[in-house]
């Protein structure tokens, strides 16, 4: 993720926070969002010089916007069944011009690249690369899991 170049970034499902952390002690400046406000309290005591909230991705307006929106550990897959294409949105809704989200999650769960590409379709995101993991290799339709980074349009 560092390597795309952000200052800002929004750890959207951040969980107890262990990505939010690396990249504040990477020097980016790191929002973190999680529903589970016991996730937050653990993510508060991992990271406590990052701002975090509890709230629904889905649904938040934190009134800024970032550089970067990552969804790491399969958010898309622990959201509610047909609730994907709002959590993209929200997603995108926090993006500045030119941002990227990127999303990483495990294939053949339910949830396909085909139906992510289309909910970032429908936020106004254009696909921009795709690997079979976080380090970028090279992305396997076949394979177990996909990192998908799409950016802002226009």
């Amino acid at each position: 993720m560092c390597r795309l170049g952000p200052r800002t970034v929004l750890d959207a499902g951040c969980g107890t926070g262990r990505v939010a952390a690396e990249l504040a002690r990477r020097g980016l400046e790191v929002i973190g969002i999680d529903r589970d406000p016991s996730m937050i309290a653990t993510a508060q005591e991992v990271a406590p010089d990052v701002e975090f909230h509890v709230a629904d991705v889905a649904t938040a307006s934190l009134g800024r916007t970032v550089d970067l929106v990552v969804m790491a550990g399969n958010v898309p897959l622990f959201t509610p069944e047909g609730t994907q294409a709002a959590l993209v949105a929200g997603c995108a809704r926090h993006l500045a011009p030119g941002g990227r989200l990127v999303a990483g999650f495990q294939l053949g769960r339910g949830y396909t690249v085909a139906q992510y590409d289309e909910d970032c379709r429908a936020a106004g995101l254009e696909p921009e690369a795709r690997w079979s993991t976080w380090d970028g290799d090279a992305f396997d339709p076949a394979g177990e899991y996909a990192v998908s980074v799409h950016h802002l349009a226009g």
